[in-house]
């Protein structure tokens, strides 16, 4: 309220009022326009928003006048206003001036002088102040100065009470306690004045009911001086009765005794589960600490919001309390807090010394001396700190001993790089909860037995939690309220990924607002990075994917990953195959970070960086697949321009490029997806056929599927022809690695018309390659010869090396299973020779090759030449780490050295191929070699063994549906073998390769036998 003599000066409009209050708040210190449009537009202000301040300074300039203020009331002051307080009474000054000399009387014991200061202070409110103003800075200074008010009106209680005025007290007492019932001072002076009044059932009554409003509320006991003060009045302690005349207030009774050695840890974290390696890890600062250097001990617990540092804090300070004879002190710095500014080093050094014994007049006021004085306290004794919620490293060093053997352990989201542990390993770095004890801390708060009997659901719960500790606990806090509920119903809510923060972001404990704190301290760049990283949808990620979102440098890109790993915001996965850091995010916090995105960016921008990040990865799978398969062939590229990628990143990705396709795969899928939803379908189908070289060779069909399905939806949404060829290719290329044939088949002529109506000579030849293999797998081999050589003449003039080598073994295959030998081997030293014309890179196109030149030489007669192809493509698989082939190179060699009568070495072969092929998950693969091994282990006489070997490949054989191999096995486990035709003299029954479909006649650059 403004006045003027005893008239009540009206201030209109609510934009006028919250600028008057922020000067009022502010009197003889200028207040910034910036500051004042951003809260009468609460952030949010008009383009006109200086204007209309200006309007509104010059609006009270006048109401002032009117009133006979002088002109310089409100004064301009660069860069904003001020008010002149020299000529005006300020209420709240007078306020704070008076409550100051009360308190330098009460130190002095001038009570009757400070009890009437204090009145006349309290006397100047009317109600709650700055009422029906708005501005979140207004509301947080009434906050503080309605604070200011209830502390003036504890400290004159204490005043009065010293004068022995209990009486008089009690009526105020009991509508003070009634509006703030959690207030432990206030109630500390009610009580005791209702005890010294003769009230004791009353005090105690006052007792009681604070203890169940702390424990429903706060799920808190009442703190020590409460409960000291309860003990004291059930013993009827003298020293609660006031002696003849004033009390000293500084040894007033009803001022509890300086506590020297303190206990300020709160309460234990029920339910607290796992963690033994971490509080393992904080037990070296006991060790150390109990060294004889005493050297003070420090410990950092870091780990992203509500991960449970805190509650891993506590657990070890209370385990160890005993420990520390000279006391435990406990300080929140609310480096996180979103209601209250951080803790002021000051006050918390003040706390600190009155704990340990100084009185409040013998407290510095000088920062440097108290830490002085602080340091001086703990050098002779055993403490244990912990301080909790750091933000910043200067927070901390104030705050640790300098000497002694005390123990300080340090929470907070961030790493704090300049604080140093002592020892090293109390640098703990906190992660989520294992899921058996995710499960666990669940149990203890919703219940053992409810969780007992829904064990699947309790585990899916957990992992939608993250394993977060906070949203475990939420989670498990809901569930123990809501008895009707079943935990699947609560995972069917979490399950809503747009739901699920909201879900663990309500009452007290809230997900979302701890990292909603944590990511408004992140610099612009990196919450940018953070907002867009949480709308790709990869599992995990590299810096050229960061760079590529931002469109930065790599090396710029990378340090503000690292910003996000410090702040906890992502963690490091590991190193993958190319030597890069690979990053991830929890759920949640990836969910954080998309709502982010959504509120922040506008479409175009998130449009744009996903381009720029498929982009990016089409031109390194571009170059990935152009280096494996030895140059541009079998493959038919969209228009899309490639991105511009540094040289020396290029080199450094694809020094191996399958391992660059291996880390990436996931990613890749992902990105395909994407861009597909996106409606990107030239980057969608583009990206599938250049990561096909990894699906064939690595057998990731159902990858391959995938991609392929969804880009040909998106190019059919785009009316893009080409991209619609393209992926019914790719589509029947792998319904043929499944042998799928009608499927194949159908998907193959589909692309064959589209790529005719393109007049697109290439793609139709690698379709009528792949329909090769599909007439020959289903018993036509003359329409398998003329679609390869349809395709021959058409790779010879595109120059492609790689499908013409293929054809050319295809061909070689054909003759083989026609029995035309000599032509087989013709076929097959031509598509050698192509091979090995290729660049070394692409050593896979000449590995099947050979894989097919050994079988033709093998069925010929020429052993021991079938025997060096195999050694080669064994070389070769091993080099590229590609187990298909290198079961299939075994498989071989154990024919190939059968046929030498090499048994011994055979045997080896075929034990090594097996082991190989049970890790491929191939059932004919691992099933063919199991056959052969059967065969040779009857003829060297070890039946028992043999009969193991043939029954296990039945099972294979019956599991997969290969009636031509169970037929083969029955024969053999009756005895009586029948010798294929294909079997050449000098071969023993059994030991001739299968005249079997054969994968390996697929456009797949890896060699096959049998699936």
């Amino acid at each position: 309220m403004v006045t003027s003599g005893e008239r009540k000066v009206v201030i209109g409009g609510a934009r006028q009022r919250t600028t008057l209050a922020l000067l009022l708040l502010n009197p003889g210190r200028t207040v910034p326009v910036d500051t004042l449009v951003h809260e009468v537009w609460n952030g949010n202000p008009p383009a006109t928003a200086r204007t209309q301040i200006a309007i509104v300074i010059a609006a009270l300039r006048k109401t002032f006048k009117a009133q006979g203020a002088a002109d310089d009331t409100i004064v301009t002051a660069h860069p904003g206003y001020l008010l002149d307080a020299e000529s005006h009474y300020i209420d709240s000054v007078e306020f704070t001036a008076l409550v100051a000399q009360a308190e330098i009387d009460a130190r002095e014991q001038r009570l009757e002088d400070a009890a009437g200061r204090y009145r006349r202070a309290l006397d100047l409110w009317r109600g709650p102040a700055l009422a029906g103003v708005s501005g979140l800075l207004v509301e947080e200074e009434a906050g503080r100065l309605g604070e200011y008010r209830l502390n003036a009106y504890d400290d004159a209680t204490a005043v009065q009470l010293a004068l022995g005025r209990h009486y008089e007290l009690l009526p105020e007492l009991g509508g003070v306690v009634q509006e703030n019932p959690l207030r432990e001072r206030t109630r500390y002076h009610q009580m005791l004045a209702q005890y010294r009044a003769g009230r004791r059932a009353e005090a105690m009554e006052s007792y009681r009911e604070a203890r169940e409003q702390f424990i429903e509320e706060l799920g808190l006991e009442p703190g020590p001086d409460l409960q000291e003060l309860h003990d004291l009045i059930l013993r009827d302690d003298p020293s609660l009765t006031p002696a003849d005349g004033p009390v000293s207030i500084a040894t007033e009774a009803a001022t509890p005794e300086v506590v020297v050695v303190p206990s300020e840890l709160p309460p234990d974290v029920p339910g607290f589960t796992g963690r033994e390696s971490e509080l393992a890890a904080l037990d070296a600062l006991m060790i150390e600490s109990g060294a004889a250097l005493q050297t003070p001990t420090v410990g950092l617990i870091t780990g992203v919001a509500g991960v449970g540092k805190s509650g891993l804090a506590l657990r070890w300070a209370h385990r160890v309390a005993d420990d520390f004879p000279d006391g435990r002190l406990f300080a929140d710095l609310r480096g996180y807090d979103e209601q209250h500014e951080p803790a002021s080093v000051a006050d918390v050094l003040g706390r600190f010394l009155r704990s340990l014994g100084v009185p409040g007049q013998q407290i510095p006021e000088a920062l440097e001396e108290r830490i002085a004085l602080y340091r001086s306290l703990l050098t002779e004794r055993r403490a244990l700190i912990v301080l909790d919620n750091v933000r910043t490293h200067a927070q901390v060093v104030p705050l640790l001993p300098g000497s002694g053997a005390s123990c300080v352990v340090v929470t907070s989201r961030d790493q704090l790089e300049q604080l140093v542990t002592w020892p090293k390993e109390a640098r703990v770095h906190l992660g989520v909860l294992p899921p058996d004890a995710a499960v666990e801390l669940v149990a203890k708060i919703a219940g053992e037995e409810r969780i007992a009997t829904a064990r699947t659901d309790a585990t899916r719960l957990v992992e939608l939690c993250d394993r977060l500790p906070l949203a475990l606990r939420i989670a498990a806090a809901r569930l123990a309220s809501k008895p009707h509920w079943s935990v699947r119903h609560l995972v069917a809510r979490l399950s809503d990924e747009r739901r699920r923060l909201d879900e663990l972001s309500q009452g007290e404990s809230r997900v979302r607002a701890g990292f909603e704190l944590s990511y408004r301290y992140l610099s612009v760049d990196a919450a940018r990075l953070y907002r867009r990283l949480g709308l790709a949808d990869v599992p995990d990620f590299t810096s050229w994917v960061a760079a590529a979102l931002l469109d930065v440098d790599v090396i710029d890109a990378e340090l503000l990953l690292e910003d996000l790993v410090d702040t906890q915001f992502l963690e490091v996965v590991g190193v993958d195959a190319t030597g890069r850091l690979r990053y991830r995010f929890q759920n949640l916090l990836r969910l954080y970070a998309g709502e982010r995105a959504r509120d922040e960016e506008s479409d175009e921008a998130w449009h744009d960086a996903c381009r720029r990040v498929f982009r990016t990865a089409l031109t390194i799978a571009r170059e990935a697949h152009r280096r494996e398969s030895g140059g541009e062939f079998s493959i038919v590229h969209s228009g899309t321009e490639p991105a511009t990628i540094d040289t020396d990143l290029l080199e450094e990705l694809l020094a191996d490029p399958l391992a660059w396709f291996e880390a990436e795969r996931l990613c890749l899928v992902g990105m395909v997806e994407q861009a597909a939803r996106m409606g990107m379908a030239d980057l969608a189908w583009d990206l599938t056929g250049s990561a096909s070289v990894l699906f064939e060779t690595r057998s990731y069909v159902e990858n391959w599927e995938s991609c392929a399905v969804h880009a040909l939806d998106a190019a059919r949404a785009a009316d893009d022809r080409l991209g619609q060829a393209v992926m019914l290719h790719h589509t029947g290329a792998a319904a043929l690695m499944r042998q799928s044939m009608d499927e194949a088949k159908a998907r193959s002529e589909e692309a064959l018309e589209l790529y005719g109506d393109l007049d697109e000579r290439l793609g139709r030849a690698l379709v009528l390659r792949n329909l090769a293999v599909v007439h020959r797998l289903q018993g036509d081999p003359d329409a398998a010869a003329d679609r390869l050589r349809g395709a021959l003449p058409i790779f010879r003039e595109a120059g492609d090396l790689s499908s013409e080598s293929s054809v050319l073994q295809n061909m070689a295959q054909l003759e083989l299973d026609r029995g035309n030998y000599e032509a087989s081997l013709a076929h097959a030293r031509d598509a050698v020779r192509v091979a090995e014309s290729m660049d070394p890179g692409a050593s896979r196109s000449l590995a099947q090759c050979l894989y097919r030149l050994g079988s033709a030489q093998l069925l010929s007669g020429r052993a021991e030449e079938a025997e060096e192809s195999y050694l080669r493509v064994e070389e070769l698989s091993r080099a590229k780490a590609d187990t298909h082939g290198l079961a299939h190179a075994l498989y071989g060699l154990g024919q190939a050295r059968v046929a030498l009568g090499a048994l011994e070495s055979a045997e080896t072969a075929y034990v090594q191929g097996r082991k190989v092929a049970r890790g491929l998950g191939s059932p004919v693969v691992e099933g063919s070699i199991r056959l052969k091994l059967g065969v040779l282990l009857r003829e060297l006489g070890r039946d028992e063994e043999a009969r193991a070997e043939l029954l296990g490949a039945k099972e294979l054989f019956t599991r997969r549906g290969a009636t031509h191999w169970q037929e083969e096995v029955a024969r053999e486990l009756s005895g009586s073998p029948e010798i294929s035709p294909e079997v050449s003299p000098g071969l023993s029954p059994g030991l001739a390769p299968e005249p079997s479909p054969d994968p390996s006649l697929e456009p797949s650059p890896g060699v096959g036998i049998g699936e």
